[in-house]
């Protein structure tokens, strides 16, 4: 799918997003790892600012996304918490960061739609201070095998309607990468998973 067709898929789904920031199905497992976001902050594809709600008052936080209507929704969210945030619409994919630059990198739900998946995470390591850490909560391919059926036979539908696949292995992807998983816990049949790495 095209840059420009992604966009506007995510443009349309703003709203729906702004209103799970305090009603999200998944918000146990953000506090499980983002709470430990620290120091200057990138968050790579806010979207509406779902995870504004674990960020301590301390962080500085950056947040890119391609989508303006999502970046606008997480504007104005990030006016109702404590902590410095500066936004940038800019697609990930695409952005460029001196290195060293954070102390933390967060990407949620973000690495299903990437199409060059490798150079983003190496680009995680670049962009991270050597003693940084770098906290993934992704969905993917399940555990479960009537499930991840269902997954690998739904992905072209999925793609297509909310741009996202289904079907990746998050972990395998992150291993390839120069990454190094740190932790790793899978929740919900495996569906979720939640990775702690560093540079």
């Amino acid at each position: 799918m095209d840059s420009e067709s992604l966009i506007k898929k995510f443009d349309k789904q703003a709203n729906k997003y702004n209103k799970r920031r305090k009603n999200d199905s998944a918000y146990k497992f953000r506090e499980r790892i983002f709470q430990e976001a620290e120091g200057k902050v990138l968050e790579v594809a806010i979207g509406s600012g779902l995870n504004f709600p674990f960020y301590n008052k301390e962080v500085e936080l950056t947040g890119v996304d391609f989508s303006r209507e999502m970046l606008k929704t997480a504007r104005d969210a990030a006016k109702e918490y404590p902590f410095e945030a500066t936004f940038i619409q800019e697609d990930v994919e695409f952005v460029e960061f001196n290195e060293n630059t954070f102390d933390t990198i967060v990407s949620s739900g973000t690495l299903c739609a990437y199409q060059k998946l490798g150079n983003v995470l190496n680009n995680f390591q670049k962009w991270c201070k050597p003693e940084g850490r770098i906290l993934l909560m992704e969905h993917g391919i399940s555990t479960n095998k009537p499930l991840a059926w269902l997954q690998k036979t739904l992905d072209p539908l999925a793609l297509n309607f909310v741009g996202c696949h289904q079907n990746r292995n998050i972990t395998e992807i992150v291993k390839k990468s120069r990454l190094k998983i740190i932790r790793e816990e899978r929740q919900l049949a495996g569906y979720l998973y939640l990775i702690w790495a560093k540079p």
